[in-house]
């Protein structure tokens, strides 16, 4: 028994060293394990966060490139090149790229001419609504209309309020009776004073300087011969439901209607006032497609008067609440008025769907309204409002739409504004 001890004692001490290595062995790699697993989640996170910077760095690179290809993609025909630029290696990308649409030119035969102020405007715009695209869902910019539908979803019309100044004018001779001004050839001549003094430009289109030449607009004949005995203007409301402040039932704008073809008949005109409902169905009200059905009924009109020359389109515009278009003519309280012409046309050129023949002719006929209201009713007209579409201004040379007021006017200063109109229609259309 006491051997089997002696021999139990001997094992145990045999193999006592390896057991503590072992255990020793546990303890270290238990150690190396609780160290490296710390090591371990260190590295990942650093390399995670490498890896974001990376991505971070990767899209902020990409999007430089989309930048660069998008920018060359709207850029302005036959604007100056950089030839240092031209010949780097993201330029010679930049002629790979399908977008690429201008030939290369020689620097010295490159005449850039800087871009009319609505195109400036729109490509301004169009940039912030690149960056911000999250807008558009709110907006409406950028042809959310189809066909003719012009109406201002929810709400009237806003065509801004900007008034016809003659800052720089200066009256022209032998016009020293005529209470405003009277501007010379010399001052009209200029684009920019042109553009700003008598239009507002929307960003649906652009009017550059072979389109508004004021000698071309000048040199039209509106005159037409007085006939009583057949219908010579027309006048009609796209929109006849718009109405003013203070309006009693039945004072809207073909209310105001009645009364210019009342003014114009006294001349010796022959008037069709056309008080049609086009923005109405079953009821209800439906600006959207007004236009749509207001050329149908007023294409039937014109078939069955060939006679008629003249197309007035009547409205009333829709302003801020705090905004009041008002002036004086002869003592009385008036509603400003603001002419209006569609050009058929965007920045990218023709709404081919859309055409118009009587283009030049409108924009003419608008404009000789415009100074013979700059000369004889100061304060009386707002700037002219070119917009992109057509508005049905196509079927005759003499056609414009003529906004009366807003809906912060009275019904008496909408009324009173048909005299000074009846009086420049007059003007022009008698060659005064």
């Amino acid at each position: 028994m006491n051997g089997k001890h002696r021999y139990g004692g001997k094992a145990f001490g045999k193999y006592k060293h390896g057991a503590a290595a072992a255990a020793l062995g546990i303890l270290v790699l238990s150690f190396c394990f609780v160290r490296g697993k710390d090591q371990f989640l260190l590295w990942r996170i650093q390399w995670e966060n490498q890896g974001n910077t990376w991505t971070e760095e990767g899209r902020e690179l990409a999007g430089k490139w989309v930048e660069f290809f998008w920018n060359r993609k709207i850029s302005r025909p036959n604007e100056p090149e950089n030839r240092e630029e031209r010949d780097s290696f993201p330029a010679f990308l930049e002629s790979l790229n399908p977008w690429y649409r201008y030939e290369e030119k020689d620097e010295e035969s490159v005449g850039w001419e800087e871009p009319d102020p609505a195109y400036r405007k729109y490509l301004a715009e169009r940039e912030f609504y690149i960056d911000h695209a999250y807008l558009l869902e709110y907006s409406g910019w950028e042809g959310t209309d189809s066909g003719e539908n012009e109406a201002v979803q929810g709400g009237e019309e806003d065509f801004g309020t900007e008034i016809l100044e003659g800052e720089w004018a200066q009256p022209a001779s032998g016009t020293e009776n005529v209470p405003g001004t009277v501007y010379s050839l010399a001052q009209l001549a200029d684009y920019d004073f042109l553009m700003k003094t008598f239009y507002s430009v929307h960003t649906s289109t652009t009017a550059g300087r072979d389109m508004m030449n004021a000698a071309s607009m000048l040199e039209k004949d509106f005159t037409l011969e007085k006939d009583s005995s057949e219908p010579q203007i027309l006048i009609y409301h796209t929109h006849s439901q718009e109405a003013f402040a203070d309006s009693e039932p039945g004072e809207n704008v073909v209310a105001i209607g009645d009364y210019l073809a009342e003014l114009l008949e006294a001349k010796g005109f022959g008037v069709l006032h056309d008080r049609s409902v086009y923005d109405l169905r079953d009821g209800e009200l439906d600006r959207n497609k007004a236009y749509t059905y207001a050329l149908e009924g007023i294409s039937g009109i014109l078939q069955e008067n060939p006679s008629i020359q003249v197309i007035l389109d009547i409205h009333r515009d829709g302003v801020g609440e705090n905004v009041h278009l008002v002036s004086e003519v002869n003592g009385k309280p008036t509603a400003q008025i603001m002419l209006f012409n569609g050009l058929s046309q965007t920045p990218e050129g023709p709404v081919e769907y859309l055409p118009n023949p009587y283009r030049d002719d409108n924009l003419a006929f608008s404009f000789q309204l415009q100074l013979k209201a700059a000369a004889w009713y100061p304060g009386y007209t707002r700037k002219i409002y070119l917009k992109g579409l057509r508005y049905n201004l196509h079927l005759r040379p003499r056609s414009v739409l003529v906004e009366v007021g807003a809906q912060t006017n009275t019904y008496e200063e909408a009324r009173n504004a048909m005299e000074p109109l009846a009086e420049i229609l007059s003007m022009v259309l008698e060659g005064k």
